[in-house]
């Protein structure tokens, strides 16, 4: 069953356990005028996230749906909850655009570029370019500026039926993960740390949030700045990136 926490005003965290990944695959819905769900979890779980939504919304009213990044956690439901929702938009980076969402979308993506600004009533969301991170050249991120919350997709990534927010050390918990990732060798190369990550991790920790909606895992409330920096350094120890 998915559970249902507020991590941040009006911003909820929908998680669903899948015991074959031993991980959490969370979905976030912002209430709001237009509201806004980040992520749609794979297609055989949009029953169990409509059902959620329910609870808290009429689910046709969804208007904009984001992905970070093309891949079955990100968007496996979308062309779904484009039938549940007439009014509902996918939003995308414009590189996602040209190369998934404009053939997989049943609906014509926004296709969102490096500052642009999703207003959805009383919040605005940045989009940030983050390529390669966390995966493929497609990727970006929300940043909610009123309350200073980062949408950071798999970034902090860790496994476990967890509580759904935290004030621990959240690379620290991401470590054994990506050290998993590391030793596995389909997934080895899943999270590269290319030339520009250690840039890219700075400048999202240079927003300064208060909240990370992780993706996989505990919502982390805190200093988001440091858990971005220290991130980095976990990141460039397991991956051995070059600078």
């Amino acid at each position: 069953m998915a559970t249902l926490t507020e991590i941040a005003p009006e911003i909820y965290r929908i998680s669903i356990y899948v015991q074959e990944f031993g991980r959490q695959f969370n979905q976030f819905l912002v209430k709001d005028e237009e509201p806004l769900l980040c992520h749609t979890g794979m297609a055989h779980m949009f029953t169990e996230v409509r059902d959620a939504v329910a609870k808290l919304i009429e689910p046709s009213r969804i208007r904009w749906i984001f992905s970070s990044h093309f891949e079955a956690d990100e968007c496996g439901a979308l062309n779904a909850w484009l039938a549940e929702a007439p009014s509902a938009q996918p939003a995308c980076s414009a590189v996602g655009a040209i190369i998934n969402f404009n053939d997989f979308s049943t609906r014509a993506p926004c296709a969102l570029e490096k500052g642009d600004m999703l207003e959805t009533g009383r919040y605005r969301f940045r989009f940030l370019r983050t390529p390669h991170l966390p995966h493929g050249w497609d990727a970006g991120m929300l940043f909610e500026e009123s309350n200073q919350t980062l949408f950071c997709s798999d970034l902090f990534v860790h496994n476990g039926d967890v509580e759904a927010i935290t004030e621990s050390d959240i690379a620290d918990r991401a470590r054994g993960a990506l050290i998993g990732y590391q030793n596995n060798g389909l997934m080895a190369d899943s999270m590269p740390f290319t030339p520009q990550t250690r840039h890219l991790l700075h400048e999202l920790a240079g927003l300064k949030p208060k909240t990370l909606a992780i993706m996989h895992g505990s919502s982390f409330v805190g200093n988001g700045e440091l858990a971005l920096q220290n991130l980095a350094q976990v990141m460039k120890k397991i991956y051995g990136g070059r600078e």
